[in-house]
């Protein structure tokens, strides 16, 4: 993508999006709900077309040109309710221009990696979300796409077919699938990207490897836990190497001062008092992402849209739950 621009009457949702993304990649689209990832999707998938700039994906000037090529999960769930789960995926593979011969073992085996082997003569109607979300995962991949997109994939996902479906989008990527994903859950980026592009009010905000981001930013900050309850925190905000300390979970965070040594800071809170742990923290995307806002924008506006992260944080922990 070069210079795309896209906007819905006066709303700019994408402006001046530069991307390169390499054949074979793992790469995570994130940002806060309304930050333009679905949008730059869409654009890709040639569902939206920009105002200005220019895009090409595997090697030609539109995604239509390449269809068959690709699989793409939308952030619209949606199968045919009353076709039967077999029909609807030998339907997609047809379309997908897959033969007509062997196709119905190349499903009954998808059907046995998302572990619903016996879903293959219910109808989709009778299945619930998170299965149909599953269906619908093998209608993309059925074809062996060489460009996969997944718009939220995990979305309304339980921790066990999150990590079924983490480890089917890995398996892929390994046999030489390039993967676009998006996700308003960080952590989950973190959890299986190899690169990631931040996007904040529709523009790049960064485009790097996970690996020299999290060499790039270093830790600035200790966790504590303290062996006594109702622990007096001014004993550490005392030391002189920390700038503010706030109660995390179960434990504390002690946000280190500019000129603090995170190494030094680390002995000095362990002699402090009596600890059953003390450990730095390295930033988390979430963190990252929180920092380059502020630097740009301003306190206020990080202030909001750490709540905004957070908020879809919990929405995954309750989904979780």
């Amino acid at each position: 993508m070069r210079g795309v621009r896209k906007t819905f009457g006066k709303k700019v949702a994408v402006e001046g999006i530069d991307i390169d993304i390499p054949f074979g990649g793992l790469v995570g689209f994130i940002g806060p709900n309304g930050a333009g990832k679905t949008t730059t999707i869409r654009m890709i998938m040639a569902i939206l077309f920009p105002d200005s700039g220019e895009l090409s994906v595997l090697g030609k000037s539109s995604a239509i040109e390449s269809k068959d090529r690709i699989g793409y999960l939308p952030e619209e769930r949606g199968v045919y309710k009353k076709m039967k789960v077999g029909k609807f995926l030998r339907h997609m593979g047809r379309l997908k221009g897959l033969p007509a011969t062997g196709l119905d073992d190349l499903i009954r085996g998808w059907l046995e990696k998302i572990e619903l082997p016996e879903v293959y003569n219910k109808r989709c109607e009778e299945l619930s979300k998170g299965m149909q979300q599953k269906v619908q995962f093998v209608s993309g991949v059925l074809h062996k796409p060489d460009l996969l997109i997944l718009d939220e994939p995990f979305s309304g996902l339980d921790p066990v077919n999150m990590r079924l479906l983490r480890n089917l989008i890995r398996e892929q990527n390994e046999q030489g699938t390039t993967i676009i994903f998006s996700t308003h859950v960080m952590a989950q980026a973190q959890q299986i990207c190899d690169h990631v592009i931040m996007i904040h009010n529709g523009q790049k905000v960064l485009d790097d490897p996970v690996k020299s981001i999290r060499e790039r930013y270093e830790p600035r900050a200790v966790w504590f836990e303290p062996m006594s309850e109702g622990f007096d925190v001014s004993v550490i905000e005392a030391l002189g190497v920390v700038e503010s300390v706030r109660a995390v979970d179960e434990h504390f965070e002690a946000r280190l001062t500019d000129q603090a040594d995170p190494w030094a800071a680390v002995g000095l809170l362990a002699s402090a008092a009596p600890m059953a742990r003390v450990e730095l923290h390295r930033p988390s995307l979430e963190d990252v992402f929180i920092e380059i806002v502020e630097r740009s924008a301003g306190a206020e506006e990080a202030s909001n849209l750490r709540a905004a992260v957070r908020a879809g944080d919990a929405d995954a922990q309750e989904v979780s739950r």
